[in-house]
């Protein structure tokens, strides 16, 4: 089973078409499209959606993420992961990035943590 991703709304909509063009069988959705959490959803609760629903978050929130993440855990929560992007790595290299690891990454190799991009 390969990851889905969940985009946070601060993560550039081209992104999302990026890795839909790379591979169109990745899940990939975005916060505030039909199904995902709405625009401007606390990070709380998008980390239960993940949960819930299996996605692995991407974000570029660095600052607060990691935070974020401790107080989730401490709750007894679990999530498939958090990916935080660099913008400045450019949206077709991550968009490979998020392929490669879709692809080759071991079942469960992100839960309950952060990686940052890029992944190599």
């Amino acid at each position: 089973m390969t990851l889905r991703y969940l985009l946070d709304e601060h993560v550039p909509r081209a992104l999302a078409l990026a890795i839909r063009q790379h591979d169109p069988a990745i899940v990939v959705w975005r916060i505030g499209q039909p199904g995902a959490p709405p625009i401007e959803t606390a990070d709380p609760d998008l980390r239960l959606w993940c949960e819930q629903q299996d996605f692995v978050l991407v974000t570029n929130n660095r600052a607060t993420m990691p935070q974020h993440l401790a107080a989730h855990l401490a709750d007894g929560r679990h999530i498939p992961g958090i990916l935080i992007i660099n913008l400045l790595l450019g949206r077709v290299t991550t968009a490979e990035e998020l392929w490669l690891a879709a692809h080759y990454s071991l079942p469960d190799e992100y839960r309950d943590q952060i990686r940052y991009l890029p992944l190599s």
